[in-house]
């Protein structure tokens, strides 16, 4: 309890929420250059043939300039020398532990949690230093609330596999405030065939405190990043690698929510990894209207007890 009132008193002692997410819809190898898009995200650990720790999460997208009147957007980064990006999107995230089929709580590995999360979140990229900023905010709930079990036992059902049982012992409700701040700057760029970034995220709130420093590269045929949203678009075919490495202050997926500690089962602090590492890999496909990507992520293990993970996505947007 003493370590939970220390954390809150670091949450009111600083007046910014930062959250991270499983999916990551800003980064600069899945820019689409254009005041409006749409784009659904669908995360899954069936593309690499698990099925516990990160399961699946989804997260539908809209960037359009009506966005911008937002009024959360006064919280976000702002400079009249940044082309913006406003959007909002609405993300579902769901975890469970590795047997699924059993009804017993399984001390020693990953509780069950899901989270949904209403997020507003702006992209200004400097077209002249090139570099960029996100931010967002996240309004939302982690627990029965999010209908992580129902989701996930009615793909199973459809499926035929094997149907979860362990859901009545996940997180309980609690809020999901958050807010989230990273800057992306390049480093390295040969022609239209290769680019080198540096990226760093930085993220405090009720579900995820944490931060994240890495580097992520493009190689095929690429676009510009950092160009104006008037350049004129072209294909584009590109592999993406990212390795990152993760500081971790609290995880509520494992910990349980900061307000609410009922919940039935929960991973201790001391049990915590507080560094783990992570690469995200993919292939893109643009064209003049269609984003296309698929996505492969390896983290580290995240507690003592626990074990590395790895998860597949794809993404389809649209330019309108």
């Amino acid at each position: 309890m003493k370590q939970h009132a220390i954390y809150l008193l670091f949450l009111i002692a600083f007046p910014l929420c930062l959250f991270a997410q499983k999916i990551d819809n800003t980064a600069s190898f899945r820019d689409l250059k254009t005041e409006r898009y749409f784009r659904f995200n669908y995360d899954n650990d069936y593309f690499a043939s698990k099925d516990q720790d990160y399961t699946q999460g989804y997260n539908f997208e809209l960037v359009s300039p009506a966005m911008r009147h937002n009024p959360i957007n006064k919280l976000f980064q702002k400079s009249k020398k940044r082309e913006s990006q406003y959007g909002i999107s609405i993300e579902h995230i769901g975890f469970t532990a590795f047997n699924i089929g059993s009804p017993e709580i399984q001390y020693g590995d990953r509780p069950f949690a899901a989270a949904i999360m209403l997020k507003s979140f702006a992209i200004a990229t400097d077209t002249i230093h090139k570099s960029r900023w996100v931010s967002s905010l996240n309004i939302g709930l982690i627990g029965p609330g999010a209908f992580g079990k129902e989701m996930q036992v009615a793909i199973h059902e459809a499926t035929g596999n094997t149907i979860p049982q362990g859901w009545q012992h996940q997180i309980r409700n609690d809020a999901v405030l958050n807010y989230e701040v990273g800057y992306e700057k390049k480093l390295l760029r040969y022609n239209n065939l290769f680019s080198l970034q540096t990226n760093t995220t930085l993220r405090l709130g009720t579900l995820f405190t944490n931060a994240s420093v890495g580097i992520n590269t493009t190689f095929g045929i690429i676009n510009e990043p950092f160009a104006s949203l008037k350049t004129k678009k072209k294909l584009a075919l590109y592999g993406y690698v990212q390795p990152m490495l993760n500081i971790i202050g609290y995880d509520a997926t494992l910990q349980g929510g900061l307000f609410n500690r009922k919940s039935p089962y929960t991973i201790p602090d001391s049990q915590i990894e507080r560094f783990t590492a992570q690469v995200n890999y993919g292939i893109v496909l643009q064209t003049c209207t269609l984003f296309l990507e698929y996505s492969r992520v390896m983290i580290t293990r995240e507690f003592e007890k626990g074990s590395s993970s790895k998860w597949g996505g794809i993404k389809i947007g649209f330019r309108f």
